[in-house]
């Protein structure tokens, strides 16, 4: 479980770096405004990671990161208007990126697997991205409609 936990904070680490530089880069948001929000991301994940160790539930981790998050931002928590002002500072694009980029990589680690699934793979992944697409393109369309924007 230690060697685990050091492991996570080093990409946490590395990862928050590279948020705190796209925040800076992207959206001009100094690194000393984001990274109160980027620790407290941070924090919400590790927890997260750790609780999905110890309990013998099999929910994924994710789960767990998201309850935490949610129930730290409820409106009337000590603290929960503090959280949301700290990580209102940190921008989506600047978590997406390194994650798609770790995600990559990780793909990349493993292309003979990847290859090893066959086209059909390939194809079944294009049609769930053109399906992901569309449908955003369309509740987006409905919803700005909806609102009058368009």
């Amino acid at each position: 479980m230690i060697k685990s936990l050091k492991e996570w904070i080093l990409v946490f680490m590395i990862i928050g770096f590279i948020m705190l530089i796209g925040n800076w880069i992207g959206y001009d948001i100094l690194p000393w405004d984001a990274l109160p929000g980027i620790a407290i991301l941070i924090g919400i994940s590790l927890a997260g990671l750790i609780i999905h160790r110890l309990l013998p539930f099999k929910l994924p981790s994710i789960a767990y990161i998201g309850i935490i998050g949610l129930v730290l931002t409820i409106p009337g928590m000590p603290g929960a208007a503090q959280i949301v002002t700290y990580t209102t500072e940190v921008t989506l694009l600047s978590i997406a990126t390194p994650i798609l980029a770790y995600a990559g990589v990780s793909i990349g680690r493993s292309w003979f697997d990847f290859v090893q699934l066959g086209w059909k793979t390939i194809v079944i992944g294009m049609v769930v991205l053109l399906g992901t697409f569309l449908g955003s393109a369309v509740i987006a369309e409905i919803i700005l409609r909806f609102q009058g924007i368009i």
